[in-house]
């Protein structure tokens, strides 16, 4: 009996230590952090800002548009990770994605894994739906630019391992799909990072 009270008060004892442990904090989205010295949020942040204001403000780009009497359309192609970690590269095209659109300088049309879903779907409203809501086949708007990019590490350490400092270069370019021309280029080197740690361990 006085073995198993024992016991339990250990058990519980272990239990509230390991809830005592846990911290959440809600802070603003906006705020900055920086716990692992990797790339995070706020950098994907500034990166974007930069280089969407860029590619809106690019005369070459202004002139297409102005040429074509209509919004240029492009679509997204692969945002490669070329850096020395995990970076979900989806997020930075999606980001640029919608600032362009909101931005109302241009459209998007749906990128290579969007399409087979949204092909599937008219595809079975031939059978199914009525031929006044069917929505037509063949009938795609095709995509006048293509936006692809990249993201690289340039990573400097100390002899010790125990500084690093850590450089995200950033790149997009805009390409017209019927030319192969790159009509935009731009890159980011601003996020750079110098990260201490008491052991060799980055």
């Amino acid at each position: 009996m006085k073995k198993t009270l024992i016991l339990a008060l250990a058990a519980a004892s272990l239990a509230f230590a390991s809830c005592a442990s846990t911290t959440v904090t809600r802070v603003d989205a906006g705020t900055q952090t920086d716990l692992s010295g990797y790339w995070n949020d706020t950098d994907v942040r500034i990166v974007c800002e930069k280089l969407i204001n860029g590619c809106l403000e690019s005369p070459r780009v202004a002139a297409i548009a102005e040429k074509k009497k209509d919004l240029p359309v492009f679509i997204v192609g692969t945002f490669r990770n070329d850096s020395d970690e995990h970076i979900d590269t989806t997020i930075i095209s999606k980001k640029m994605e919608a600032a362009i659109i909101n931005s109302g300088k241009a459209d998007f049309v749906a990128n290579k894994d969007e399409r087979g879903e949204i092909r599937s779907e008219r595809d079975e409203q031939q059978s199914f739906a009525s031929e006044e809501t069917a929505k037509a086949l063949a009938n795609e708007t095709g995509a006048d630019f293509m936006l692809i990019g990249s993201v690289k590490t340039i990573v400097d350490r100390s002899k010790d391992g125990k500084t690093a400092t850590r450089t995200y270069y950033v790149s997009a370019e805009l390409i017209d799909i019927e030319t192969n021309k790159k009509v935009w280029v731009d890159s980011d080197d601003s996020i750079k990072k110098v990260i201490k740690t008491p052991s060799a361990r980055l």
